[in-house]
């Protein structure tokens, strides 16, 4: 009798639904939030698959902060990455959920300010033309370079950020114009800062906002502006050393993990974990992120062990 293909796939469906194997069911951890710490988790993640040989899946997604939160106050998922602390009205909606969980520093970061290599006449920027160009009055108002500073071309302004859900959104807008969320809203948005890479590295008169590590990996394409308190002060770049110093401000600041009780009763995402703080120092280093001293990443690891929940509004540790 000639075997059809249909018939081919059926035998094989029967093979794997009797085999020993089919039934080990393969564990999973799920992770999502923000996508300046998907490089981190997305690193640790295939260690560790690597280490299981398999046994667990570790998804790791970019819905950005905002998004991740509500996915994790809702029980959705068991870590939750983020680039800013948790706000007020998130840990609202945990608590209503029964979700307790350990809030868990885990590296540095720093907004950095990005033009395309090709463009050769901006070097540095001041506070107060970055607000200029981004509070929310200059929607449809400040349209080209030369709007903002006299000597700069007279070319169009096309700018590049982060998405609304996303904490650094809420860290660069808050920090720039003085208000969490207040920001024109005719630029380029996006959660995937890859995307935002991409559009400015291919215009010249682009601006944009991104995390250091997604600088540090295109610049071939992506040159990074010196930030200036004012006009009579000093512009710093962003790098590794000013931003472990802390000579890079205000855009330096430290990133997240939250991680749900709940989910630690499971041990495969009790083993992540552990593997990921563990193995921290090198794996932010990886990924041209800057990492915390090791005795946050020790107090990290007591936190966890111990199941002790975050309290909203206490400094647990230092950096």
């Amino acid at each position: 009798m000639k075997m059809t293909q249909k018939s081919l796939t059926l035998i094989a469906l029967i093979a794997l639904s009797v085999s020993p194997f089919a039934k080990a069911e393969r564990k999973r951890v799920s992770v999502d939030g923000s996508s300046t710490v998907f490089p981190i988790m997305e690193a640790s993640a295939e260690e560790f698959q690597n280490n299981s040989k398999g046994k667990v899946l570790v998804t790791v997604g970019i819905s950005g902060t905002g998004g991740g939160f509500k996915k994790f106050c809702r029980g959705e998922i068991d870590i939750q990455n983020a680039s800013r602390s948790i706000k007020q009205k998130e840990i609202t909606k945990c608590s209503e959920a029964g979700i307790n969980y350990i809030e868990i520093p885990i590296a540095y970061d720093a907004i950095t300010l990005v033009v395309s290599k090709d463009n050769t006449w901006l070097k540095e920027i001041t506070l107060a033309e970055l607000k200029k160009i981004w509070e929310p009055s200059a929607q449809e108002k400040i349209k080209t370079w030369n709007q903002v500073r006299a000597d700069w071309p007279e070319k169009p302004i096309r700018l590049y950020g982060a998405g609304s859900d996303s904490g650094t959104f809420d860290y660069f807008t808050e920090v720039v114009t003085g208000t969490s969320r207040a920001s024109r809203s005719d630029y380029s948005a996006s959660e995937d800062d890859n995307t935002l890479v991409q559009g400015v590295s291919q215009d010249t008169f682009a601006l944009g906002y991104i995390p250091y590590s997604y600088y540090d990996n295109n610049k071939n394409k992506l040159k990074a502006l010196a930030v200036k308190a004012d006009a009579k002060s000093i512009g710093v770049v962003p790098s590794l050393d000013n931003i472990a110093t802390g000579a890079y401000q205000p855009f330096a600041r430290p990133i997240f993990l939250y991680v749900s009780i709940n989910s630690l009763k499971k041990k495969e995402v009790e083993d992540f974990l552990g593997f990921t703080l563990g193995n921290a120092t090198k794996l932010v280093t990886d990924v041209q992120s800057i990492p915390l001293s090791p005795k946050a990443y020790a107090t990290a690891i007591e936190k966890v062990k111990a199941r002790q929940p975050s309290i909203p509004g206490t400094k647990e540790a230092k950096l």
